[in-house]
């Protein structure tokens, strides 16, 4: 019986490698817009992070989003993350 693999991310904000399931994807869809998918399966460019706002405000500081997806992101999708990732931590 073989174990199955679990998949493992790169955190972009502390750079821990996590399991898939543990951490949050950003998207970049393909209308450049910047969505919170919590389930890991809608199309586009996307880049992990812990599902803590430690680890949101580190990506922030060092750019790791930016460098990511490659392009520069307005401070006004930040904002919207940070505010989505605290309803989730509500929760």
């Amino acid at each position: 019986m073989s174990n199955k693999k679990i998949p493992m991310r790169k955190c972009v904000g502390c750079g821990e490698m996590k399991p898939k399931k543990e951490m949050l994807r950003i998207l970049r869809t393909t209308e450049e817009e910047f969505v919170l998918d919590a389930t890991g399966k809608k199309n586009g460019r996307g880049a992990y992070l812990c599902c803590s706002l430690d680890c949101f405000q580190k990506a922030v500081k060092n750019k790791g989003l930016e460098r990511s997806f490659k392009q520069a992101i307005p401070a006004d999708v930040y904002e919207r993350l940070e505010k989505e990732m605290n309803e989730i931590d509500t929760k």
